[in-house]
């Protein structure tokens, strides 16, 4: 057995032999310094180290990453306009020497980058134009910053303008402009459906109109023919125009007020229409009561005698 004054170094020894050994995860790069000078990177797996000797200086991912930077610049028709741009980049993997020690906040330069090329950029559109053309915006983004930081070890995957947002007071009239134009289009169909609505209308009462009309004109047209066709077998049996003329009045006359007459609720009263009528059925009326009066006084006398015969 070990005197007790070695415990300490056994144990010191165990633990400084314990951290010889490190593992580095998958889609990860380690950075080893030996004396505080770049000795070695190592990747994903188990490894083992000088103690007291090597150390890890630092691990770097190389999986894709995602940066939103959001810039508010003007443009060409002097409107505030705030944009959001994300950049995806990742450590490439042969140049993780430059992106660990020739760069120590990229994101600081990301950003400064971003900003630089979208404020080159948005002041030379129109607010439209912004919002139809982000992919150019992107696309320049992409491009200037690929240039700068390839040098650095970083692969830009890809840059999205993921949002635009203008001043408060620009998006009302925004909203304002474009309520107006779908009221606008909204008024012109309805414009468009009155006006169909007229003039179909109005179609249908020329059609009504004109069927209404040859209904009457083949009514006139079988009347007359009915006329001539009577006056025809008038003819026949000795009765000349004139004459047959007025009996078929007569008979028209008749037949309407017969027709009159049998309308059981109608209060219908029929009365002439020409100058004379008043004095023409007046003298019919007086006529009328000496009529009956003379055949009175027949009947009376009439009983009279047979009462005297008997």
């Amino acid at each position: 057995m070990p005197p007790y004054y070695l415990f300490p170094i056994i144990f010191l020894g165990i633990i400084i032999l314990l951290g010889a050994f490190f593992i580095v995860k998958q889609q990860t790069a380690a950075i080893i310094e030996r004396f505080g000078k770049f000795h070695s990177i190592r990747q994903s797996g188990l490894h083992i180290k000088v103690p007291l000797v090597d150390r890890i200086a630092g691990r770097l991912s190389l999986k894709i990453q995602q940066l939103d930077v959001i810039i508010e610049t003007k443009t060409l028709d002097d409107v505030f306009v705030r944009l959001k741009v994300s950049v995806q980049y990742k450590v490439i993997k042969d140049k993780v020497y430059d992106a660990f020690y020739k760069l120590d906040y990229p994101h600081d330069q990301i950003t400064s980058y971003v900003f630089d090329v979208v404020r080159a950029e948005v002041p030379k559109m129109k607010l439209d134009d912004v919002f139809v053309r982000k992919d150019d915006i992107a696309i320049a983004v992409k491009t200037e910053l690929n240039d700068a930081m390839i040098e650095y070890g970083y692969d830009i995957i890809k840059t999205l303008v993921t949002d635009i947002d203008p001043d408060a007071q620009v998006k009302e009239a925004m909203n304002r402009i474009n309520a107006s134009e779908r009221e606008k289009i909204a008024a012109q169909f309805e414009g468009d459906a009155a006006r169909i609505l007229i003039v179909e209308k109005a179609k249908a009462e020329a059609e009504s109109k004109r069927l209404q009309g040859q209904g009457i004109a083949d009514q006139r047209r079988e009347i007359a023919r009915g006329l001539e066709e009577s006056v025809e077998v008038l003819n026949r049996v000795g009765i000349n125009s004139q004459e047959a003329s007025a009996l078929i009045v007569v008979t028209q006359h008749y037949d309407t007020l017969q027709s009159l007459g049998e309308e059981t609720n109608s209060n219908l009263i029929l009365l002439p229409n020409a100058p004379q009528a008043g004095s023409n059925m007046l003298n019919d009326m007086v006529a009328s009561f000496a009529a009956s009066n003379q055949i009175g006084e027949a009947m009376k006398k009439a009983d009279a005698d047979k009462k005297k015969d008997a």
